[in-house]
């Protein structure tokens, strides 16, 4: 197995506390991976970096390549060399995708690991939202979100899923479990993901063995108390249903 570091940018705790400014921008981040995901500046937006590019998705769920100054808060990207390839049938909900990624890991012993997945195929339907900006320095994501959250769906569309596993022990600095944001095949459309059917597709996975934290260097970022955010917002926010 090829040796590959994760490039985190801050931590969920913070981003979930309301630390929303940028650390690093998107130039600065595509030099660290060519795949990934996390949100912008203020989360104006859900980011998904995927073929070198990054893309952010707005509010109305139509995405955009990110102006390379603009500020990235929370981020995680791989330089992704695709070690495995699988084909995958359908999954009539993110809870049994999730579950056909764990088996793919697991039989690789890396439950304990981290992972990068694309999954490139075909959509029944892709439940989503994103969001616009929001100024705050201690105003909490769920607080945010509940303001500037818009959800949307896409049906019977082609298109790629970035998805990025953490495992357990590791939540706070990110959400543990798979975390996937969508795009279409054409680059126009995106978010993060609640929910989803896919009828078929072709999934690579890189095991990740190392990880390289950038935290915030300014002192506001000491302001904030990490472990006080509650793991069911965590898993409202990240993972939960629209």
């Amino acid at each position: 197995m090829n040796e590959i570091s994760m490039y985190q940018v801050s931590t969920l705790q913070a981003l979930m506390l309301g630390y929303t400014r940028p650390v690093i921008t998107v130039a600065e981040l595509v030099r660290q991976g060519n795949t990934g995901l996390g949100t912008f500046e203020n989360v104006d937006g859900e980011m998904i970096v995927i073929d070198g590019r990054c893309y952010r998705a707005m509010e109305n769920g139509k995405t955009v390549l990110a102006e390379p100054d603009r500020g990235v808060p929370f981020s995680s990207v791989c330089a992704m060399q695709k070690d495995r390839t699988f084909t995958l049938g359908e999954a009539k909900d993110a809870a049994s995708l999730k579950t056909s990624l764990n088996n793919l890991i697991d039989e690789n012993f890396g439950l304990n690991s981290m992972h990068m997945a694309r999954i490139d195929g075909e959509f029944a339907l892709v439940d989503a939202r994103s969001e616009s900006g929001y100024r705050s320095v201690h105003t909490s994501l769920k607080t945010i979100l509940d303001d500037t959250q818009k959800a949307f769906k896409f049906e019977n569309i082609r298109g790629s899923l970035v998805c990025v596993y953490y495992p357990d022990y590791m939540d706070g600095i990110n959400a543990a479990g798979w975390h996937l944001h969508f795009i279409s095949e054409d680059r126009t459309k995106g978010g993060h993901v609640f929910e989803i059917h896919m009828k078929s597709g072709t999934v690579t996975i890189d095991k990740i063995n190392r990880i390289e934290l950038r935290l915030p260097d300014e002192p506001v970022f000491d302001t904030y108390s990490l472990k006080s955010a509650l793991n069911d917002e965590i898993k409202q926010v990240e993972q939960g249903k629209s």
